[in-house]
């Protein structure tokens, strides 16, 4: 079986949470295959010392990198929980997160806004051998669009993508209506 790790995690959320990133991966796939993964990594927010836990989930990831990433675009731009500001060098660490994403966070079901989180680095996942960037709905078509031809830098960490040897972008019609 392959072996699944985790993009990122919302800190201080509670472990029975459905906004949780490790709760929507277990409702919208993993319980949904027909043979379960060999190991599932999940991040430990409430870990006494964040950045040990975030160094030992790096140490973890197969030095080939992953087979396969498959990553949301953000509003602003932001891949798993790197935000705007994060560059090509980052590697798996806690963030703060941007005022947009953490008001997002309340989509999933939760009333509490988290400000902070963990996530895999940019540059952790530009070692992956083959990426997706899922990206659905009219809200993502502008942000999309400058993904694909705006300026590639850490204003918009999403277009360090395109340095990526084999990233594939899926998109809806309404997502891809800018470009």
């Amino acid at each position: 079986g392959c072996d699944v790790f985790l993009l990122d995690e919302f800190g201080g959320l509670a472990l029975d949470s459905p906004a949780r990133c490790d709760a929507m991966l277990r409702s919208d796939l993993l319980d949904l295959l027909n043979a379960p993964p060999a190991s599932v990594h999940m991040f430990d927010t409430g870990a006494s010392d964040i950045g040990a836990m975030c160094d030992r989930y790096e140490a973890q990831i197969p030095e080939s990198g992953f087979d396969l990433a498959v990553l949301g675009l953000g509003r602003n731009g932001h891949i798993g929980l790197n935000e705007p500001g994060s560059g090509p060098e980052t590697r798996t660490r806690m963030v703060q997160l941007a005022p947009a994403t953490s008001r997002a966070a309340r989509a999933y079901g939760t009333s509490d806004t988290p400000t902070r989180g963990v996530t895999l680095g940019v540059g952790t996942l530009l070692e992956s051998n083959t990426i997706w960037l899922l990206v659905t709905g009219t809200h993502k078509a502008e942000i999309l669009a400058e993904v694909v031809h705006g300026s590639i830098g850490p204003e918009v960490p999403a277009s360090f993508l395109r340095r990526h040897a084999d990233t594939i972008v899926l998109a809806d019609e309404a997502a891809a209506a800018r470009l």
